[in-house]
């Protein structure tokens, strides 16, 4: 099992060569995929890898999906809803799952902020872009899909902070639980 030092200096190394030919998609799209139970550390980390980047010359700008995610949820307009229902029925679980999932997919909010940010770096030599808090995704959406409907909008290098499992070359286990996603198009580095 490699380290998350090490796992980091091969996503610095990777991002600075840039992408490989070979791959069916050009998008600089990187995923450093780390076991779950090293959430916390990565966290710890993030921070000093910031300043890493920085010092390898990148303008780096994060997008953290857990703030995004809790201002989507505290401004939607029928929040009042989910408070009454939640008021009910405080353990129907299900229910308040279902319609915080529904309240990220049906109006496409998150994934419009993250085009709008991904839209900053048009033409932006240096600039880098660091996806963090992923697990706040769950348990509504999965990267994946978001890298999918984003595609042809990455245009920095992108890293995912991505807390799951490798499968092969192009799979990935949300949350090392979660069933194999596969296909993605993007660089995996770690798990």
């Amino acid at each position: 099992m490699s380290s998350l030092k090490s796992n980091f200096d091969e996503l610095r190394r990777r991002v600075r060569d840039g992408r490989e030919l070979g791959y069916a998609s050009f998008e600089p799209v990187y995923y450093l995929v780390f076991p779950p139970q090293e959430i916390i550390d990565v966290k710890r980390q993030t921070h000093a890898w910031i300043a890493s980047l920085c010092n390898d010359g990148w303008d780096v700008h994060t997008f953290s999906i857990a703030e995004q995610v809790s201002d989507i949820f505290t401004t939607y307009p029928r929040r009042h809803i989910w408070l009454a229902a939640d008021r009910n029925a405080p353990l129907n679980w299900s229910k308040t799952n279902e319609s915080l999932a529904n309240a990220l997919n049906s109006n496409r909010d998150l994934l419009n902020r993250m085009e709008r940010f991904l839209e900053q770096f048009v033409g932006r030599r240096n600039a880098l872009v660091l996806i963090t808090d992923l697990e706040a995704l769950h348990p509504y959406l999965r990267s994946r899909a978001l890298e999918s409907e984003l595609q042809g909008k990455f245009h920095a290098p992108t890293v995912f902070l991505y807390p799951g499992t490798r499968t092969g070359k192009t799979g990935l286990k949300f949350l090392g639980f979660y069933k194999e996603d596969g296909d993605y198009r993007s660089v995996h580095i770690g798990g």
